[in-house]
């Protein structure tokens, strides 16, 4: 047990299954993917690098936009996929990790170590908010059209909602590192994004 990848290729393959569905314009494999290169690029930082990738491949396993529990979805699915392969102390980080994506805000963990990992793995969550221009404006429609079912005034209400609460944090990003690759890009392309909705 002690051996084995907590992510194997065959939960890959499972879980690549799920991300493949033609409703997910931008919570897809490539979205899983960036991650994935963030989290090598910072991998010298992370306490537990494969927990990370565990909670990167796990957390928007289930994702129906009609849903309010998606988080809590996925949170179980990893718990019930990953039972056997690693100890409980381990995968009730993993689960919080997850579950911590519903609001970007960090898992009350008691441990320095995976409140790092926490901060890391929730700022490449958010690090598609940093992109270049033409990357960003790409994922708001992606994200739009995972919401088509969104009348159009209600939408631009409730992304503006979002993209305003990102806005007035004093940091979008947890970690220094983050905050200087990205936070400046993040807040240009979010201020752009709110102009046009109103």
């Amino acid at each position: 047990m002690e051996n084995e990848p907590l992510i194997d290729d065959a939960l890959k393959t499972e879980l690549s299954a799920l991300y493949a569905a033609e409703e997910r314009h931008y919570h897809g494999l490539a979205h899983i993917e960036a991650m994935l290169a963030l989290a090598r690029d910072y991998q010298g930082e992370l306490d537990d690098p494969e927990a990370v990738e565990a909670a990167i491949w796990f957390h928007d396993a289930i994702y129906d936009s009609r849903a309010k529990d998606n988080e809590a979805q996925s949170a179980a699915l990893a718990e019930q996929k990953l039972a056997g392969r690693t100890d409980a102390a381990r995968l009730k980080r993993i689960s919080a990790m997850i579950l911590a994506t519903a609001t970007h805000q960090l898992p009350p963990f008691d441990d320095a170590a995976a409140t790092r990992d926490a901060s890391l793995f929730l700022d490449m969550d958010l690090s598609i908010l940093g992109a270049d221009p033409v990357a960003f404006d790409a994922y708001e429609r992606a994200v739009r059209r995972e919401y088509d079912w969104v009348e159009e005034p209600i939408w631009r209400a409730g992304r503006g909602a979002v993209l305003k609460s990102f806005l007035a944090r004093p940091h979008i990003f947890l970690t220094q590192e983050f905050r200087q690759r990205f936070e400046p890009k993040a807040r240009l392309n979010m201020a752009r994004s709110l102009e046009t909705l109103s």
